[in-house]
Parts: structure tokens; C-alpha cells; sequence
């Protein structure tokens, strides 16, 4: 997609299949050391998977009470008792940021409690509204960043695959892009140096690191730098959150996927005069909330992506 363009239906690039979603999360899986994501949570999540699996969750805004959702702590709920139904446990989850939306103590400590439900270990990345303390994020380090490098980035293993979780919510720039900084990107070429190209890779941030729409700082202004380290790399999927809807784009061999929230939707890019929480009719916001499941397939060469409304059945 290029700047501004809208969501569309995903095709194949050789062994990739991609479903957009509507859903609680995206669940993810592993076989044969390459992600694929499973589909919608509400659908995939019935059939039971061979594999290793991960669930992806984002903009949980654990304190919003405004009209687009008055309930969002409330949402949250749903999302992860739906993750409970799963027929195969996902080995962890990844949580893309937003975590709270106004980073108070009883904000974080809502939403560790619900999501700590799950009884799943958590990845997570900040979002912007996690840095909001006096200490800039502080807070957020203290409760979730022990043992990450500047910012709160780190990588590990799992499953034969490598994660990365980047920052990008610092020092935003103008229009609110997001920035990863020097620091961060010596960091990234660093990690991957002597990885071999056929180490299956994700990345995810708050963030997209490729461009969605400029003019309402949907993007990363030094995300292509970031890209360049991975264009060597047979398998990349970059998951990220921020915007609220789903997106996807395939550019070589990496998969770029955007996440529903679990409390409330936004606009279309350039769709609205600017982003930020969208009202729609009570019967419709639990279409617009959902997860992403991601599973790895034997013979698969990329992540399998499959996203599932909270209104799924």
C-alpha cells in the first residue's frame, strides 16, 4: 500500500496466505521454525493447530471512558476470555502497546490483572500512552522493561524464530511520527548480525514501521533504516498497533500487519479531520475490537495471520 491507501483483500506471494481479520487478537503459530497466523479467532481459534502459536493484542487504553467505549477495561475482559476458549493454549502473548491511556498506577494495575487472567507469559512494547508519567515512561520500565536495552527494546528466541521488540513512541516527530534513534538501530543492526538469512524474524513495535498515512503520523520516520537490516532475511512479519484497524501489506519477503484494539476503533486514513477515537452505533464497536493469532506451519514460509472480531461467534 502507499500513503493513504485503504485496506484491501490480501493475495498470495508464493507460499503466503494472509486472512484480514475482525477479531479479539491474531493468533500466530510455529512448525518447522516458521510463523504463519492462524485465522479469525472467532473461526480458526475453534480448529486446533499443530505448532507453536502466539496471540497478539494492542491499544487496550486501560482507563478510557469516553463515549467510542465507555467500557474499555470491560472489553478488555472479553478479548482475553475469549483468548480462554482457544482449543490449543498459544505459548505467549504479545501485547503492541497502549496498554493504558494515561500510564496511572491503577490503570496498569487493571490491566495486568485482566490480562494476567490469560495465564499466559506477555511480550510487551509501549505505546505513547504508556510514557505518560513524570518519568516518561518510567513507570512503564519499572513494571515491564527489566531486562531490556535504552527504551525498553530487546529480541529473543522462541520456537526457531527471533523476536524483536522495538520502541518507537519517543521523541516522536513532527506529525507524531514515530522514531526509533540512533541508539536503537546500532542496537537492531547488532542483534542480527550473524543470524542467517533464514532465521524467521519478527518485529513488532507500537507504531508501523512502514508508512500508512503521513499526514496523521501513521508511520516511522526512520523505520526504513530499521527494514534495510531485515531485507536479507527470508522470512520477516512486522506486527504492529497504533491505528486500530487492520492493514497489511507484503513488500519482498516481509509481511507488514496492523492490529485491531480491544477498546475502540479510528478512522479510515484521511477519512476524518484527524485521528482518534471513533464512535460508532453499540451493535457495530465489538466488529471493529478484536486479537490476532499468528501460527508456523511446516512448509510455510512466512507467518500465517488470522484476526477475529469480538463480536465473533
Amino acid at each position: 500500500m502507499n500513503d493513504g491507501e485503504q485496506p484491501g483483500g490480501i493475495g498470495r506471494r508464493g507460499a503466503l496466505h494472509c486472512m484480514v481479520w475482525a477479531g479479539t487478537g491474531v493468533l500466530w503459530g510455529l512448525s518447522g521454525g516458521v510463523p504463519r497466523s492462524l485465522g479469525l479467532v472467532g473461526e480458526a481459534m475453534a480448529a486446533p493447530t499443530s505448532g507453536f502459536t502466539f496471540l497478539q493484542i494492542s491499544d487496550s487504553h486501560v482507563g478510557f471512558d469516553k463515549p467510542a467505549n465507555p467500557n474499555a477495561l470491560g472489553t478488555l475482559q472479553e478479548a482475553v476470555a475469549r483468548i480462554g476458549t482457544l482449543p490449543q493454549k498459544p505459548d505467549f502473548l504479545i501485547h503492541t502497546g497502549d496498554i493504558s491511556h494515561l500510564s496511572k498506577p491503577k490503570e496498569f494495575d487493571d490491566a495486568d490483572q485482566v490480562i494476567g487472567g490469560a495465564g499466559l507469559p506477555v511480550h510487551y512494547v509501549p505505546g505513547e500512552h504508556d510514557l505518560l508519567d513524570d518519568g516518561t515512561g518510567q513507570a512503564y520500565r519499572d513494571r515491564y522493561g527489566r531486562g531490556s536495552q535504552g527504551a525498553g527494546w530487546y529480541s529473543f528466541d522462541s520456537g526457531g524464530v527471533h523476536f524483536i521488540g522495538l520502541v518507537n513512541v519517543v521523541d516522536l516527530k513532527a506529525g507524531g511520527l514515530g522514531n526509533l534513534g540512533h541508539d536503537q538501530l546500532e542496537w537492531l543492526e547488532d542483534d542480527l548480525r550473524g543470524k542467517s538469512g533464514s532465521t524467521p524474524i519478527v518485529v513488532f513495535a507500537h507504531i508501523p514501521l512502514w508508512t500508512v498515512y503521513r499526514d496523521w503520523g501513521w508511520g516511522t520516520e526512520d523505520g526504513a533504516q530499521a527494514l534495510s537490516y531485515l531485507k536479507r532475511f527470508g522470512s520477516v512479519t512486522v506486527l504492529n498497533g497504533h491505528i486500530h484497524q487492520l492493514m497489511q501489506k507484503v513488500e519482498g519477503d516481509v509481511t507488514f500487519h496492523t492490529a485491531m484494539s480491544t477498546a475502540f476503533p479510528q478512522p479510515a486514513p484521511g477519512s476524518a479531520p484527524s485521528p482518534g477515537p471513533m464512535t460508532v452505533p453499540a451493535d457495530r464497536l465489538r466488529s471493529l475490537l478484536g486479537t490476532t493469532r499468528v501460527t508456523v506451519l511446516q512448509g510455510t514460509k512466512p507467518l500465517a495471520i488470522t484476526d477475529s472480531p469480538l463480536s465473533a461467534s
